[in-house]
C-alpha cells in the first residue's frame, strides 16, 4: 500500500502530543502502533471508522478515536473515515438507514419533514428513532465488515503483485547477467 503517500496527510504522534487541545489525551494516543500503517491497523481502522460513520450520534470523531485506541487500530484513518457522514451525505445516509430500519422492523414509513429545530427533534425523533437506529447499526456493521475484509484483500493483492514484480525483476537481471 502507498504508506508514504498516506502518512503525509496525517499528523505525527509528536504533533498530537504537542497540540494544546489534545494535551490531556496525549498519553492515551502515544502508543506508536496506533499511528503505523500496516494491514491489521488499517483494516481495523476501516472497521471502526465506517461503523462509527453510520452511528446517528454526535461526536463521532472522539468515538472513533477511543474505539481505535481500544482495538489498536490506526487512529488517524479511523477518525478520517468518520467523515463518510458529513453535512452533505448525512441526509441521504440516514434516510436510507431509516428506510432499512422500517423494513427490518416491519413498520410503515412515516411521512416527515426535517427541520433544524429542537422542537422537531423532540417531536419527530420519537417516531423515527427505532428504525433509524436499527437501520444505522445494521448498515454500519455490514459495511464496516465488508470494508475490513476488502482492505485485507486489497492489501494482499498489492503484496502479491509486489512479490511478482520483484521476482520478474530478479529473473530479468539474472537472465541479462547470464546471457
Amino acid at each position: 500500500m502507498p504508506k508514504h503517500y498516506i502518512k503525509r496527510f496525517f499528523p505525527s504522534p509528536e504533533k498530537v502530543r504537542q497540540s494544546p487541545s489534545l494535551k490531556l489525551l496525549s498519553p492515551f494516543f502515544a502508543k506508536p502502533y496506533l499511528w503505523h500503517i500496516n494491514r491489521r491497523g488499517v483494516a481495523r481502522a476501516f472497521l471502526i471508522g465506517v461503523f462509527t460513520a453510520f452511528l446517528p450520534l454526535p461526536f463521532q470523531m472522539p468515538i472513533a478515536a477511543f474505539l481505535a485506541l481500544y482495538v489498536n487500530a490506526n487512529v488517524p484513518i479511523s477518525v478520517t473515515l468518520v467523515w463518510i457522514s458529513n453535512p452533505v451525505t448525512i441526509p441521504p445516509i440516514f434516510y436510507a438507514t431509516y428506510l432499512l430500519g422500517t423494513q427490518i422492523l416491519g413498520m410503515p414509513v412515516s411521512d416527515f419533514q426535517i427541520e433544524l429545530s429542537l422542537h422537531w427533534v423532540l417531536q419527530e425523533l420519537r417516531s423515527i428513532w427505532a428504525p433509524l437506529v436499527v437501520g444505522s447499526l445494521l448498515a454500519g456493521i455490514v459495511l464496516s465488515v465488508i470494508s475490513y475484509f476488502a482492505i485485507h484483500l486489497i492489501w494482499r493483492i498489492h503484496i502479491v503483485r509486489q512479490w511478482d514484480h520483484r521476482r520478474r525483476t530478479r529473473q530479468l537481471r539474472d537472465d541479462q547477467s547470464n546471457g
